[in-house]
């Protein structure tokens, strides 16, 4: 289990706090990856768009990607590297901003391909499609793009090699929170249905959902992937990690207002699945606590729940070694990606702050929220 360098007291709660140096931890190893392969590894912005970090975050990566032209925009303004972009379907009134952000354009279709095709060449962009291989390696259907009737990619049926001119690369994104075997399968199926192309490209983008910071992430067997890619072909790879960017390196520390019961011993906190970890009722999952166990494996055992109205509003089941008391505070452990991404103020629950450790491993508050920020997106 994780363990904080930081006082959970300092700063009211709720709040998020990013653990610095572990996340140059995680920076280290993906460059590692970079200086043994010569790819090159991008943030996906969509897990983790904490940009008061991104400074940090351009020290070790190549740049950003980007899923629409805020995120777009951000990378550009905040980092300033190479700056990709995807798609399902680009806005017209956007598309002239996004050429003047972006370096590569990914276009879901050979539809919008041919739509978009003379202006992102006259403006000299790197110009790709993403490709589908129908080649399933998870069981989460709801982060699956190679399922049936996925939206996401062109599959070999639709595939037009007589519109590849002006294409410059390929991108495939199939996996979520998965090793490098799934990788490795998913590429004998993107050659067995595209390798008469890839010999025509200039790069292919392995896109995201390596776990690469994992504990039991196979390393080497990415590098194998890599080079196969590279060598086979003579592509240039580019990574698109968000998750593995930031796995492991933040926390969201909760105060216990309330405790009852109805069958079971019930804490309320300031802190919220819906509005403040979606991913818990999404995915589903139940993340760790900091001290605690889970359901009777300590002598004290609640249902966490937030101060919403939602009945299923619920975190999970967990133990602790004594009682828990209104005021005592619980840290969530990982809760640095698709958090602060995907929070919201359902029922007007307020956001949680944002800190970063500093020196000394003292926290250092990024922003903070309010009525206002509830009230402007109304």
């Amino acid at each position: 289990m994780q363990q904080i360098s930081f006082d959970p007291n300092a700063l009211p709660t709720p709040y998020y706090a990013v653990d610095r140096n572990l996340l140059i931890r995680n920076l280290e190893l993906l460059r590692s990856v970079k200086e043994r392969t010569g790819c090159r590894i991008l943030l996906a912005q969509k897990a983790f768009s904490m940009y008061s970090l991104y400074p940090l975050i351009g020290e070790y990566l190549d740049g950003t990607t980007a899923s629409g032209l805020f995120e777009a925009r951000l990378g550009f303004e905040e980092m300033g590297k190479e700056n990709h972009i995807f798609s399902p379907a680009y806005r017209e009134e956007e598309f002239e901003e996004i050429l003047s952000l972006c370096g590569h354009i990914v276009f879901n279709s050979f539809e919008q391909w041919d739509k978009y095709r003379k202006r992102a060449l006259a403006a000299g962009k790197q110009c790709g499609i993403r490709i589908n291989p129908e080649c399933s390696t998870q069981d989460h259907a709801i982060y699956d793009p190679c399922s049936p009737g996925s939206r996401l990619g062109v599959t070999i049926d639709n595939f037009r090699p007589d519109l590849l001119d002006g294409i410059s690369g390929l991108h495939f994104h199939t996996l979520c929170e998965q090793n490098a075997d799934a990788l490795e399968r998913t590429l004998d199926a993107v050659e067995e249905k595209f390798g008469p192309y890839l010999s025509q490209m200039n790069w292919l983008n392995f896109g995201g959902g390596h776990h690469i910071t994992r504990a039991d992430y196979n390393v080497e067997k990415l590098i194998r992937c890599i080079q196969r890619m590279q060598q086979t072909y003579q592509l240039e790879v580019y990574l698109e990690p968000g998750e593995a960017v930031a796995l492991n390196t933040g926390f969201l520390v909760s105060t216990v207002l309330e405790i009852g019961r109805n069958g079971i011993d019930i804490a309320i906190l300031d802190t919220s699945a819906a509005c403040h970890m979606p991913d818990v009722l999404e995915m589903p999952y139940r993340p760790e606590i900091i001290g605690a166990g889970n359901l009777d494996e300590k002598p004290y055992t609640y249902r966490l729940g937030g101060p919403t109205c939602l009945a299923g509003d619920i975190i999970g089941d967990y133990s602790f070694d004594r009682p828990l008391k209104v005021g005592d505070r619980l840290v969530f452990c990982d809760m640095a990606h698709y958090s602060m991404v995907k929070n919201n103020t359902f029922n007007g629950i307020n956001l949680p702050s944002i800190a970063v450790t500093g020196a000394n491993n003292q926290l250092e508050l990024v922003r903070s929220f309010g009525y206002q920020d509830f009230k402007s997106r109304l």
